[in-house]
């Protein structure tokens, strides 16, 4: 497995950890619609939160946060609508990102950021 993976994997157990720490159910990893994939979808306080985590070694070229773009929060969207269907699912929701930086030999560091975006919005 190429190291990138080997470091995505890292970061999704991190992200992981850090919700259930913080009372969040995490109902799925990695769940697939098609193209898209939703590292976690959790749930907290009634609210369905669909969750990309994002991590890299440093910010050398920008925090983590900044590589999810507009086509990356359009198929999270879809693969949120997709799997509300799937379970008949009619209440409030929330897409957050998780940034995390894994420098080599130091205390990883990581963003939650709730409410990252809003689907539709910014999107003309």
């Amino acid at each position: 497995m190429a190291s990138h993976n080997d470091l995505g994997k890292k970061g999704e157990q991190l992200a992981r950890s850090y919700l259930e720490h913080k009372g969040y159910r995490v109902l799925l990893s990695n769940w697939r619609h098609g193209r898209a994939e939703v590292d976690l979808i959790t749930e907290f306080e009634d609210t369905l939160i669909f969750v990309e985590v994002k991590t890299r070694r440093s910010s050398h070229f920008g925090q983590p946060d900044e590589f999810v773009g507009l086509k990356k929060e359009q198929q999270l969207a879809k693969a949120a609508c997709a799997y509300m269907d799937q379970v008949r699912y009619h209440g409030e929701i929330r897409f957050d990102i998780i940034a995390i930086i894994f420098p080599p030999e130091a205390t990883p560091e990581l963003n939650h950021i709730k409410d990252a975006f809003f689907p539709g919005v910014g999107w003309d």
